[in-house]
């Protein structure tokens, strides 16, 4: 430690701050590691396993976004994503182009 409380309070908030820097740290992990569990099922095709690990996967990112751990966005956005991820399992994957093949492209920009 670089830095030294100048009085009691200060010594105890150095304190809680550390403990929630561990805590944090280890529910971090765990929502790292429940995604982990969701990829590696859709990269199995498992649509089903996929699914249960999705379930508990998506509970806990509701409980996280609620504490504050992190933002609700954040957690929409990798719900979203690997609920499409799920979906897309047994569909080909060939994607078909935004543009119609010959239709010129719209224009972006000042005119």
């Amino acid at each position: 430690d670089t830095h030294v409380a100048n009085s009691p309070q200060a010594a105890k908030r150095a304190r809680q701050a550390e403990d929630r820097r561990q805590h944090n740290m280890s529910q971090r992990s765990r929502f790292r590691s429940s995604i982990k569990a969701v990829l590696k099922a859709v990269q199995a095709g498992n649509k089903d396993d996929a699914s249960k690990a999705m379930q508990t996967c998506e509970s806990l990112l509701d409980r996280y976004a609620g504490r504050g751990l992190l933002h609700k966005n954040k957690a929409a956005r990798h719900k979203s994503r690997l609920r499409a991820k799920i979906k897309a399992i047994g569909k080909s994957t060939k994607k078909e182009p935004k543009h119609k093949a010959g239709k010129e492209q719209p224009k972006r920009g000042k005119k």
